[in-house]
């Protein structure tokens, strides 16, 4: 008999979990809410601009030149190089048996799905499913997306105070003793701390001792008051559990090649914003480490963004903590909308292009795995 590929179709298995989707999961107003969002944001930004310059000018005072041309199409690529370095981990977290191809569907579901939910929620949250889709094991599917999110966590802890370390507070936070400036100190530093004890939460569940954290949360969570989210603890601890059975024969070799594959894709998305700068904005060309820097302070506090992606508060937080840097407000509302266009629209249409084509084949396979 014929052994199946690893990552072709299973038959189905009694015994495998089976994911929960629905069409609704990829209701087209989901879509549509974070692009109407981030348009009316922009088109009150360019009204309220307005009064203060004339944006005929600022249109006319963009030169599109070779080097514009150039550093724009730099942009495209260092989104490939994120692409690349996500597509790279996912191959790496199945030992290479998830082909290319596969992997990057996996990465482009994961990145619509960051597009059009909050990004505390972000694209993990049906990691487990589209790999599966793609023939991984649901209960694999699963560890393998916790291991990505301690991984991505990890990425800012250990970045972020080197970041910090390197960079002058009053370029970081582009200190100026106003509200925005303090805000903004204030907001990073919290979530920072928050996504701390997180990551080390994930460390001591997933490497050093997951049955304790699991008994722990199961144990505090029995608590009156904290009862309604026993569910999700326990759930989590098991999850932990499974993820450590899954890591503990990992050699070292496989660690340096998931981290780089995360480091890789998360410093392509941050220099994007650079090459901006350098197309538009050559008189910027000194200021290329604190926009670098800048970028991870921006990604920390996009974590609690309620909006779907960061829709609207994107655009704003960009516009306002480069201002300080860009010589016109307008010009700064500019960057942004190429930033987003760059390294959101363009997933969000991505996505959409390819999401009902897998949501068809994916109900008919879960349709057959309960039957």
């Amino acid at each position: 008999m014929e052994t199946p590929h690893p990552t072709s179709p299973a038959p189905p298995n009694p015994g495998q979990p089976i994911p929960a989707v629905s069409k609704k999961t990829f209701a087209t107003w989901k879509i549509m809410l974070p692009v109407a969002i981030g348009l009316a944001v922009v088109v009150l930004m360019f009204w309220h601009d307005a009064k203060e310059e004339n944006l005929a000018d600022i249109w006319k005072s963009i030169s599109i030149t070779p080097r514009t041309v150039i550093f724009i199409l730099l942009g495209f690529l260092c989104m490939f190089g994120r692409d690349f370095g996500l597509t790279w981990r996912f191959r790496a977290l199945t030992s290479h048996e998830l082909p290319w191809k596969k992997a990057w569907k996996v990465d482009m579901l994961c990145e619509f799905t960051s597009c059009v939910t909050p990004s505390a929620v972000g694209g993990s949250s049906l990691g487990m499913v589209f790999l599966w889709s793609q023939g991984i094991n649901f209960g694999r599917a699963t560890t393998l997306m916790m291991t990505t999110l301690f991984l991505d966590e990890l990425f800012f802890v250990l970045a972020c105070p080197l970041v910090a370390l390197f960079t002058p507070d009053a370029d970081l936070f582009a200190s100026g003793g106003t509200s925005f400036s303090h805000g903004i100190r204030l907001t990073f530093w919290i979530v920072y701390g928050v996504l701390f004890l997180w990551t080390l939460l994930l460390f001591l569940g997933i490497i050093v001792k997951p049955l304790w954290i699991r008994s722990a949360l199961a144990k505090i969570c029995s608590l009156r008051f904290l009862k309604r989210w026993q569910s999700g603890a326990v759930s989590l601890g098991d999850n932990m559990v499974a993820t450590s059975k899954e890591l503990k024969s990992r050699p070292f070799g496989f660690w340096l090649e998931v981290f780089g594959g995360t480091a890789l894709s998360w410093t392509s998305r941050y220099l994007v914003v650079n090459a901006l700068f350098l197309a538009f904005l050559p008189q910027c060309d000194p200021y290329q480490w604190i926009i670098l820097a800048r970028q991870f302070v921006i990604w920390v506090v996009l974590m609690v963004s309620p909006t779907p992606g960061g829709s609207g508060l994107s655009e704003w937080l960009f516009s306002e903590y480069y201002g300080d840097i860009v010589p016109t407000v307008g010009m700064a509302l500019v960057l942004a909308i190429c930033w987003r266009i760059i390294s959101y629209y363009i997933y969000l249409a991505i996505g959409a292009s390819i999401v009902p084509s897998w949501l068809k084949n994916t109900l008919e396979k879960i349709k057959t795995a309960k039957s």
